[in-house]
């Protein structure tokens, strides 16, 4: 059950292609133009507010939650708000200590300091940004064996940023020390029709109100995922030569690309079927299950399991994954055991 990398990346939210990249400018600059999740930005503007009037660094911020969801963006909102100078890496490029040290020593006061992917960070590194967390200072060793002494150096007040969509692989001491946790979750179809039609605008791209809802409804409850979509509705709608994103268009855009009304590509759909056809409906094993679609448990359980259980599409029991009476219908498929051989019903449209 191979999956069509050309439409996965599309889908795929944790992956950054180049054309996101290339086009910053459709994400929001500050708080105001920050789309959804109204109660975290209600309570991050108290919060920066006083920061601001107190003259203080911000508290330490842990972001957590799916890909594509706008937790790089909140980071450099916050920056943008402070008014302050945004410093970014990835975890996994902090490969020793001093890379650490080289970053922290370097900030300017009341900096913002953004770590992607904190849950992968090592220990040692880990270790040292408890210090300078809490106390503004690292302990640095210089020597070693009888001769090695530890030489302290002060650090300027500065934000932590980290974020994560493994929460729970962040060790406890860590989490402990942010002072402000954000949790994202996937967003509700008026936002996304917002953010569709927020980035047709900043991409001069007229798309009509069926079009927007049908992307929006579409993309997985992911901004990321909604502005992949707009832009390869407008290259088919180019290739056409047509002037707007109509609801004909993405129709066809999206068969082409085979993603459904529901936003699930072809091997979201390939997962639910197997567990129907081969299991009975479940339950089964994720291993199992992961072995049977010839994928890795973790990319079964990061990336596919979470919308489709988001969706009400499957669940996970104890005793292992089954799909819901919800994926049944969807798949036009009728309840029962020992569902096998049958064919594919095609695309939902």
């Amino acid at each position: 059950m191979a999956k069509n990398p050309a439409n996965g990346d599309v889908l795929r939210p944790e992956t950054a292609v180049a054309e996101d990249l290339g086009e910053a400018s459709l994400r929001p600059q500050f708080l105001r133009e920050f789309i959804g999740h109204e109660a975290m930005k209600r309570n991050l503007s108290v919060f920066i507010s006083a920061a601001k009037e107190r003259r203080e660094s911000l508290d330490h911020l842990f972001l957590t939650g799916p890909p594509g969801l706008g937790k790089t963006t909140l980071a450099q909102v916050v920056s943008n708000e402070l008014g302050v100078e945004f410093k970014e890496t990835s975890a996994p490029a902090l490969d020793k200590p001093k890379d650490i040290i080289g970053i922290l020593t370097t900030l300017s006061a009341n900096s913002v300091f953004f770590i992607d992917e904190i849950h992968r960070l090592k220990p040692a590194i880990e270790e040292m940004l408890y210090i300078a967390m809490e106390d503004r200072e690292l302990d640095w060793v210089i020597g070693q064996g009888p001769s090695a002494r530890t030489m302290r150096i002060q650090l300027k007040p500065f934000t932590l940023i980290g974020a994560t969509t493994k929460a729970g692989m962040v060790a406890a001491p860590l989490i402990s020390r942010f002072g402000i946790t954000c949790r994202f979750s996937f967003y509700e179809k008026d936002a996304m029709e917002t953010i569709v039609n927020r980035s047709a605008a900043i991409l001069q791209t007229k798309v009509d109100k069926a079009a927007a809802s049908l992307i929006a409804s579409s993309a997985r409850g992911t901004p990321r995922v909604a502005n992949r979509l707009l832009k390869r509705m407008r290259d088919f709608a180019q290739v056409e030569n047509a002037g707007v994103i109509s609801e004909a268009i993405v129709r066809k855009g999206l068969k082409q690309l085979e993603i459904d009304e529901l936003g699930l590509e072809k091997f979201d759909r390939e997962i639910l079927r197997l567990i129907i056809e081969r299991y009975g409906g479940g339950p089964v094993g994720a291993e199992t299950l992961a072995i049977s679609l010839g994928e890795s448990v973790d990319t079964l359980e990061d990336f596919y399991e979470p919308f489709l259980i988001q969706s009400g599409l499957l669940q996970r029991t104890p005793r292992g994954r089954m799909v819901t009476m919800a994926a049944y219908e969807h798949l036009h498929l009728k309840m029962g055991h020992g569902n096998t051989g049958l064919e594919n019903t095609g695309l939902l449209f």
